[in-house]
């Protein structure tokens, strides 16, 4: 089963991924465009990006984020946005001069709302008209503290970001945080997990109807447990696994029962 859903499947190409990982994972300006343009060829509708260092190392460094942006650009005409993480830059002064220093600015940014500095970046982003996606982690007072954010209105979608990797513990960990996060100030939601709990949360937004991603920077294996070539594959896969889950159907797969939730 293969084709387009209706809500925005993301592609996040890299993450804190490295060379260590598998050549697959795209690091440098040239190659993480060529990723997108296949991902985007494969269904994606919007990317993430981690830009990288020449070491491998996230940054929010301007002479690093407008070379990858404009490579991304010059292939694909989907929305692209990057990460903020306090681990790109710890100090939260420092994040706001570096952004204030991007030249080449991304379609979107995301912002983990229990991070310190959070409500600062995320000013400073809408200041300069890039949209802001809320990242809200499983496990911590992102919720809490999105919810009493006078900024939460004006947030381009929230990122309802499953931290647990045991797959029966993300699903039950997605509900809880969906549930935390209530209306999210009317915003829309992206649902994703991570490593053991990708591909059964993104089920679980599949049956709910909300936006998803996949991506090398989530997982390193296909639902069968084979390694993928590249984010296209798990693009592919990642559609065809939405759809299987938004029309109520459910497939064997290697270690799971048959006819198995999620």
């Amino acid at each position: 089963m293969t084709g387009t859903i209706d809500a925005m499947m993301q592609v996040c190409l890299n993450g804190s991924r490295t060379a260590a990982d598998g050549v697959a994972v795209p690091l440098t300006p040239e190659s993480i465009a060529d990723s997108a343009a296949e991902a985007v060829a494969a269904g994606a509708t919007d990317i993430h990006v981690h830009p990288k260092t020449p070491c491998g190392q996230d940054t929010l460094s301007p002479r690093v984020l407008a070379p990858v942006l404009s490579a991304i650009r010059a292939r694909v005409p989907v929305p692209v946005g990057v990460t903020t993480g306090a681990w790109a830059e710890p100090d939260p002064a420092a994040r706001l001069r570096r952004i204030r220093d991007w030249t080449v600015l991304p379609d979107h940014a995301s912002v983990n709302w229990h991070e310190p500095g959070a409500e600062e970046t995320a000013a400073l982003l809408m200041e300069l008209g890039v949209g802001v996606e809320a990242g809200i982690w499983s496990g911590t007072d992102g919720a809490e503290r999105f919810a009493a954010s006078p900024l939460g209105p004006r947030v381009l979608r929230v990122l309802a970001e499953v931290t647990d990797t045991d797959p029966p513990v993300a699903v039950s960990s997605a509900r809880a945080l969906l549930s935390a996060l209530g209306t999210a100030h009317g915003r829309p939601v992206l649902l994703h997990g991570e490593d053991g709990g990708a591909w059964p949360v993104l089920r679980l937004a599949g049956r709910l109807g909300l936006a998803t991603r996949i991506g090398l920077e989530d997982v390193l294996v296909l639902p069968d447990g084979q390694r993928p070539g590249s984010n296209a594959q798990l693009v592919a896969a990642g559609l065809a696994e939405y759809a299987a889950s938004r029309a109520g159907v459910t497939r064997d797969r290697p270690g799971r029962p048959s006819g198995g939730n999620p």
